[in-house]
């Protein structure tokens, strides 16, 4: 069915279909409270019939069953979402049964849906010569191509990549820029490979930049040995990648929903934030992603405390960390005016300013979606400050969140460059950095009478 048609069937109205697949956010007052309730949404999920019969928890690992669910456990609350890729069928009957399920599970603990906070960030790159670029990306990002222009984070957290065609080269450097964060072995092996595979490295020893043969930059990092880490032992399992994070394969969801639960409990006895997320990896394999969120290990005490209690735990159930699994991605952008620049974004996404001072990031409040900064730009490089990025940004809203959206980016300093209602409009910055404001409802009708 079409997304129109999952969000007008009954027993849905507390869901939205985005870019990928269709979510709920449920309100909660403590990591706790949503542990307890994503426990139940997975049991719900695994006993469905969309992919086969819930089977009693396995000894070894074994692949999910059921309906495939992503769950994304935060202080405030808990995502939901049925997971859609690119070359997917589309929603089914069953995405629609589980949904309600879900919906009921929620209201039975008293927990309220709000479908206003929804969104997905996407990212877009044009490119002439997309064989050469597609490639150095998936290197450089640990991503999966799926169909023949998407590229896809496999644990859905980070921003996917399309890529559409260029109509002339654009050969200054683009405004914006990705840094991709991972394990330092990981981080020394991927500046390799990117340069056997044509990329142009700038090594600047805690990092390196790396263009795409078109000049599409990444900054990939940590590069120096024993930057990703804490001493000591009791953190062994943690790798610090801009944030903190730790990932431990599991047997089944069930131990999941375990493993969830201890560190929900031990977040709020902390009293820090944590996000606790709960993946399929590519063999089926459930993965719990536990994730400071970026520099709060180092702006609060408390964390590599906080670290260890989780690690202590996740070993207590007989779980070994992946260490080669913690990934951040955020985005960059130069600007001449950074205040207005980030003030555009900060609306256009619905993000918070982070407080520090010197600090531009603003920030997902939910940490659902990814950071992003600006950086400064010289204001007389006028022929590249004039050119037209490669790289845009994509933004899957709710669609009866898009006028609203609309409204405050062009208070912020936005411009509509291209108008495409009902399904999309492109707004740029004051500078002329560009998003595509975007909904999946409806989209699959409009372009079919086209």
């Amino acid at each position: 069915m079409t997304a129109k048609q999952f969000q007008e069937a009954e027993g849905t109205g507390d869901w939205r279909v985005l870019g990928l697949g269709a979510g709920a956010w449920f309100g909660a007052d403590s990591h706790t409270a949503g542990a307890e309730f994503a426990a139940r949404a997975q049991r719900v999920a695994s006993s469905a019939g969309g992919q086969g019969t819930a089977s009693p928890a396995p000894e070894v690992s074994a692949p999910v069953q059921g309906v495939p669910l992503e769950i994304s456990v935060r202080g405030q609350g808990v995502q939901v979402r049925l997971p859609l890729g690119p070359s997917d069928d589309g929603l089914m009957s069953a995405h629609v049964d589980v949904a309600r399920m879900i919906s009921a599970a929620a209201q039975e603990l008293s927990l309220v849906a709000e479908p206003t906070v929804l969104q997905d960030v996407q990212l877009a790159m044009d490119t002439i010569d997309q064989a050469a670029v597609l490639p150095f990306w998936q290197a450089a990002l640990g991503y999966d191509p799926v169909g023949e222009e998407d590229l896809l984070d496999p644990l859905h957290r980070h921003p996917p990549i399309w890529f559409q065609d260029q109509d002339a080269p654009r050969p200054l450097r683009n405004r914006i820029h990705l840094d991709s964060v991972m394990s330092q072995e990981i981080a020394v092996a991927t500046v390799e490979a990117l340069r056997d595979s044509r990329g142009t490295v700038n090594d600047h020893g805690y990092y390196a930049t790396v263009a795409d043969v078109e000049g599409n930059e990444v900054d990939v990092l940590p590069l120096q040995d024993g930057s990703d880490r804490w001493q000591g032992p009791d953190t062994e399992d943690w790798r610090l990648v801009f944030s903190a994070i730790a990932c431990y394969p599991v047997t089944s969801p069930d131990q999941a929903g375990q493993l969830v639960q201890a560190v929900a409990a031990l977040a709020d006895e902390a009293d820090l934030p944590l996000s606790i997320d709960v993946r399929i990896t590519g063999t089926g394999q459930p993965l719990v992603i536990v994730d400071s969120g970026k520099d709060r290990w180092e702006m609060t005490e408390g964390y590599e405390a906080l670290a260890a209690r989780v690690q202590e735990a996740a070993r207590g159930m007989g779980l070994t960390a992946d260490v080669s699994a913690p990934r951040f991605v955020q985005v960059g952008i130069d600007a001449v005016d950074i205040p207005a620049v980030r003030e555009f974004w900060r609306v256009a996404l619905g993000y918070e300013q982070d407080p520090r001072d010197g600090v531009t990031d603003i920030v997902d409040p939910r940490q659902l979606n990814v950071p992003f900064f600006l950086q400064g730009l010289d204001a007389t490089d006028e022929a590249r400050r004039a050119q037209r990025n490669r790289i845009h940004v994509d933004l899957f809203l709710a669609h009866d969140q898009v006028a609203a959206r609309l409204e405050a980016v062009r208070a912020a300093g936005g411009t509509v460059v291209r108008d495409q209602a009902p399904i999309w409009w492109t707004v740029a910055d004051p500078e002329g950095n560009e998003i595509d404001i975007t909904t999946s409802f409806g989209r699959e009708e409009h372009f079919s009478t086209e």
